[in-house]
């Protein structure tokens, strides 16, 4: 239908990536902690956000470029990276770390401050949209006269998927940290883990080998 092929495997492959650990992901459940479901599910719908960017850019074939050029590649790398890192000092020197009052959102960021962070981390990842290029064809019927249509449903169902996994995640998390009821303590150490792990993200990435 619609010119799609093997419709569940394509499902199931999404979901385990959308469950595989990413700094998007991180994100996600950083917020859920320390501010609460909502703000963790405002990191979700960010993440949600730039999977559809790279899904349009995909369509309309201008990703091609990121797999074809290096130094487009290496330019939107590095800068993905330098976020990653810039996000993961900034948790090292904010103060406020867990448990932060219901409403209180002037050191984390609003609503849509971390849905704007959650959306750059997303984009700022050119190996996503390289992803997009290689993992969607498979699932296309090169003999059906719209493929257009078909990439579009495609990204359609991913990113439904990826907004329901990340919307149980942040109240999965955001549940678990109200009921061991995180002190400082626990919570200095959470936020430094996530700082670091932010950092080494974006070093990884900086270091990754093109293509």
């Amino acid at each position: 239908m619609f010119g799609i092929n093997d419709l569940w495997l394509f499902v199931i492959s999404g979901l385990l990536l959308n469950m595989t650990p990413g700094a998007d992901l991180l994100y996600l459940i950083d917020r859920s902690i320390s501010q609460g479901v909502r703000y963790g599910v405002a990191a979700g719908f960010g993440a949600s956000v730039g999977c559809i960017v790279h899904i349009c850019i995909a369509v309309l074939g201008l990703s091609a470029v990121l797999a074809t050029s290096e130094f487009a590649f290496s330019v939107v790398k590095y800068i993905g990276a330098a976020y990653l890192v810039y996000l993961g000092c900034s948790l090292l020197i904010i103060k406020t770390i867990v448990a932060v009052p219901a409403g209180d959102t002037t050191k984390q960021g609003g609503f849509f401050a971390v849905m704007g962070k959650a959306i750059l981390i997303n984009i700022l990842n050119p190996k996503v949209a390289l992803f997009f290029i290689a993992f969607f064809p498979q699932f296309v019927d090169s003999s059906y006269d719209n493929s257009t249509l078909t990439l579009l449903i495609l990204g359609a169902i991913f990113v439904i998927n990826a907004t329901l996994w990340n919307v149980f995640v942040a109240w999965t998390a955001s549940s678990i940290a109200k009921k061991l009821s995180v002190n400082s303590t626990l919570g200095k150490m959470l936020k430094r883990l996530m700082a670091i792990i932010f950092i080494g993200f974006g070093v990884r990435l900086a270091l990754s080998i093109t293509g």
